[in-house]
């Protein structure tokens, strides 16, 4: 699938608001959600639950957990090796297992209207499955590589990974139906995004990969 050409979007750089982190005894941070209460971080081999008010863990899942994770108001959904995982957030037991007939190595992932979109990093793709069967619904293509993938407000957005020549790190909001880029949100240089999830507002929780911190973020406002 061709990719599309990068539309002239005006980028607006974003600040960093707050850090949680490094997580403890963590080298990667894959995937970040919100129950509404507290911040679930992908830590490879575990889920940890942050008190997004004081940063503190209060407890943990021991599941796999190496790349996205998201919320659908009563179950979390996990990517682990490439099959997505439904949980039962009290007990991390496995519900249900998904493997998706994609390429690639799937990275992102978010829930929205009974359906899961799944970041896939190196094809440059968002993939909306079916939550019943992981059936492909359609497929989004994109000019970066995917990171975190979420749905804020009716919007789909996504992160990017640096791009040719060093280019920041972006958030991406894009057309469902299409793929094309409407707006497009700058990073700090030296600053990823791994996972990605509404934080309320304006703000935006990111992964921060191999940082090991989660980071919240929002459009830089006017001094």
């Amino acid at each position: 699938m061709p990719r599309p050409v990068e539309p002239a979007v005006i980028a607006e750089p974003l600040e960093i608001v707050r850090e949680y982190g490094p997580m403890p005894d963590a080298s990667h941070v894959a995937g970040v959600t919100f129950d509404g209460q507290q911040l679930w971080v992908a830590l490879k081999n575990r889920l940890a639950a942050l008190d997004p008010d004081t940063g503190n863990v209060v407890r943990t899942l021991e599941v796999a957990a190496d790349a996205g994770t998201t919320f659908d108001g009563k179950h979390l959904w996990q990517l682990a090796g490439g099959r997505v995982h439904k949980l039962e957030p009290e007990t991390g037991r496995v519900l249900a297992t998904l493997t998706p007939a994609i390429d690639g190595a799937p990275s992102g992932l978010a829930w929205a209207e009974g359906t899961l979109w799944v970041g896939d990093y190196a094809g440059g793709k968002i993939h909306q499955i079916d939550a019943e069967t992981g059936a492909v619904i359609r497929t989004l293509a994109s000019d970066r590589f995917v990171t975190g993938v979420s749905w804020v407000d009716g919007a789909l957005w996504h992160g990017t990974s640096e791009g040719a020549g060093g280019a920041p790190c972006e958030l991406r909001r894009v057309d469902a139906s299409t793929g094309a880029v409407q707006e497009r949100l700058t990073f700090p240089s030296g600053v990823g995004v791994s996972g990605l999830e509404a934080s309320g507002g304006d703000q935006f929780f990111c992964g921060g990969g191999g940082s090991g911190k989660v980071r919240v973020v929002r459009r830089r406002r006017a001094a």
